[in-house]
């Protein structure tokens, strides 16, 4: 008797094209991983217009900051790897020389968008009244222009906005370790909650194994890494995957479950997301 091939699932995939993401998506849109019967058609996109796509639901499997999976949680539940989620990562504060934390009150504030974790954190931080959002790229030049005087930075940025003139004023990361105790969480991969359970369980399954194997095999990966970073150097960019991707990529576990937990439940009393009640991953259903 032939083996029969698995019927094929296809699903929307987005993710960012960080290197943090790009490594741990490369085995599984390469082909180095069994899926389990999953085909995937790919949208690679700065994490705020991801964001802002499963705000219309138009993804099944998507990177988001976890403040728009805050957010998003009836529609969208979270998986448990391939998250960025650590200690020492943060989002900084910049600024130009000469200007001092009291600008977050009085002017205007560059952050990467509003549903990004950044801007969720400086809202935990203070009560700035007049954010600009703009791509996370563009925030450095346009303070060296002079166009802004203060912003919130995310990504490579805390290895470069010394090139641009800048100053860190404060590393919102290190403040909300020494606040809660726990490792930051900035962004996550989430699904469609109306995926039946077993695609799901696939997805997740198949995650876990390309985050094992991009850690594993970080050579190979390189080219295709490079490929969507191709702005930043080599240097960078092995320092932006040694800070994003750890062991709470490959499974959150019980310390990344209660640092979510404990951001949304700040989030909520600030006023800065509406309490849901609903449960937090995917493969969970209301009670």
């Amino acid at each position: 008797m032939k083996n029969e091939k698995l019927p094929m699932t296809t699903l929307s995939l987005g993710y960012s094209t960080c290197p943090n993401d790009t490594l741990a998506f490369y085995a599984l849109t390469h082909g180095r991983i069994e899926s389990g019967g999953l085909e995937f058609n790919i949208e690679l996109a700065d994490v705020e217009k991801l964001n802002l796509k499963a705000r219309k639901g138009l993804l099944d499997v998507t990177k988001l900051s976890f403040a728009a999976l805050g957010n998003l949680l009836d529609t969208y539940g979270l998986l448990r790897s391939g998250a960025a989620l650590g200690r020492g990562c943060g989002p900084l504060i910049v600024a130009r020389p000469g200007v001092g934390l009291g600008a977050l009150e009085g002017r205007p504030v560059a952050v990467p968008g509003l549903w990004t974790t950044a801007a969720m954190l400086l809202g935990l931080y203070a009560s700035p009244s007049n954010l600009v959002p703009m791509g996370f790229e563009a925030i450095m030049p346009s303070l060296q222009k002079g166009d802004l005087d203060i912003g919130v930075i995310i990504h490579e940025g805390r290895f470069t906005y010394r090139e641009y003139g800048l100053e860190c004023l404060l590393d919102l990361g290190d403040w909300w370790e020494r606040t809660t105790g726990l490792p930051i969480p900035l962004g996550c991969i989430a699904a469609r909650r109306n995926l039946p359970p077993e695609i799901i369980g696939k997805v997740e399954r198949s995650i876990r194994e390309s985050v094992t194997y991009g850690l594993a095999n970080r050579s190979q990966a390189m080219p295709y890494i490079t490929g969507h970073s191709q702005e930043l150097a080599p240097r960078v960019i092995e320092q932006h995957i040694d800070l994003y991707v750890n062991n709470f990529t490959v499974d959150l576990g019980e310390e990344g479950g209660k640092a979510i937990e404990t951001l949304f439940q700040m989030a909520e009393r600030k006023g800065l997301l509406s309490k849901k009640g609903i449960p937090l991953y995917a493969d969970q259903t209301a009670v």
